[in-house]
């Protein structure tokens, strides 16, 4: 592999799959990369300065909802630069994209620790990526905000600084939305065995405290058709390759609830969903519809700095950079990775126009939960 040493790269840019729409801009620029093992010398180079890292998985299961992501941060911390920065200087984003690999986390995460100017992790996606850089961040003294981490964590070191609604919260909005419809079980389907050796405790308790009894499915499975109510966890390739094959009876219907790692926009652009199989897909942000003022900043910045349409996931990203750059904007005295992880430590109520980041306890009491759905002609309602 042929690398340029370049702020926050690592690896190349992989592949985007075939039905994904074009990235331009920035998102372009990306083919540069660094040899993480060069980081540090070229790190050196640039000068003093504060940064903060983002790490994030493109893999391919990933792609769809980790470049949204990240490019609503871009765009959130471009936007913040352009506006004067921390204390008059811009902060440093460092970008560091994996193949979601073990070797290849970790990898980013030396790399991160070894940048002298680096103060904080923020946004690192998607959930795996987000799980796994914040194992082995609980004895790393720098602060790990915002990350796309849905999976229930006990955060032994506090270092972890969740901003999103977990899985629980995503199932029991999901529930509550449907009990018209008197649900009271449902299917649940994983991509892959790797995410259900993960995630199933979770989302079983998840579904067990609102009192939903659930039932693991084969995602291969076309024997028999599903529960009307099915609770899928995994991207958006598996979740169409799953809506394609399904065999519903005549007559029959079921509604799919995907759980926060689906693009709804990307899955349209595959060939949708079937008419009897509609999609719903639950974002822990406000509907791009809001007329929040954090809706409207990210689609005004979105607009200026890329030919991109909007999403969830873009603005998650989004709403992740500007708390971390609230945050840090709160640190009296000399920034460093020490001053900055006490200063998320006390976990200061974070008003980001209209979307509103609060604690209790050490644990995230504010609970943003939104749904979305595919129909059968293609349309994004809600």
């Amino acid at each position: 592999m042929s690398c340029t040493p370049h702020t926050g790269r690592l690896g190349a840019a992989l592949p985007l799959h075939a039905a994904q729409p074009r990235r331009r801009a920035l998102l372009q620029a990306a083919s540069v990369c660094a040899v993480a093992s060069a980081l540090p010398t070229a790190f050196a180079q640039e000068g003093q300065g504060i940064a903060v890292a983002q790490i994030v998985d493109l893999s391919a299961q990933q792609q769809d909802v980790s470049r949204d992501f990240l490019t609503g941060s871009r765009a959130a911390w471009a936007d913040f630069n352009g506006r004067g920065g921390l204390r008059g200087r811009p902060v440093q984003h460092l970008v560091l994209e994996t193949d979601g690999s073990p070797a290849g986390l970790r990898a980013a995460w030396q790399a991160a620790q070894a940048h002298p100017a680096c103060v904080a992790f923020s946004g690192c996606a998607g959930d795996g990526a987000a799980a796994a850089i914040a194992a082995l961040q609980a004895g790393g003294g720098m602060a790990h905000a915002a990350p796309w981490l849905h999976r229930q964590w006990h955060d032994e070191g506090d270092t972890v600084f969740g901003i999103f609604p977990d899985y629980q919260a995503q199932i029991a909005h999901a529930v509550r939305s449907l009990a018209v419809m008197g649900v009271q079980q449902a299917g649940v389907v994983f991509a892959h065995a790797s995410v259900q050796q993960q995630l199933q405790a979770s989302v079983v308790q998840a579904g067990t405290a609102m009192g939903l009894r659930t039932q693991v499915l084969s995602a291969a499975d076309r024997r028999a058709a599903p529960p009307a109510i099915v609770l899928f966890v995994g991207g958006t390739p598996e979740l169409h390759a799953y809506v394609s094959r399904l065999v519903m009876p005549p007559g029959r219907q079921c509604y799919v609830v995907a759980l926060a790692d689906v693009n709804l926009q990307v899955l349209a652009q595959m060939g949708g969903t079937r008419p009897s199989v509609p999609v719903i897909a639950t974002q822990p942000v406000p509907l791009l519809s809001s007329s929040l003022p954090i809706v409207r900043a990210y689609r005004a910045v979105l607009g200026r700095l890329y030919d991109e349409p909007p999403s969830p996931q873009g603005l998650a990203g989004f709403i992740a950079a500007r708390y971390t750059a609230e945050v840090l904007g709160s640190v009296s005295g000399p920034l460093s990775r020490a001053s900055v992880l006490a200063a998320f430590r006390k976990r200061p109520e974070v008003q980001l126009g209209g979307y509103a980041v609060a604690y209790q306890g050490g644990r995230l009491a504010s609970a943003t939960v939104t749904q979305s759905m595919l129909t059968a002609d293609g349309r994004i309602v809600g």
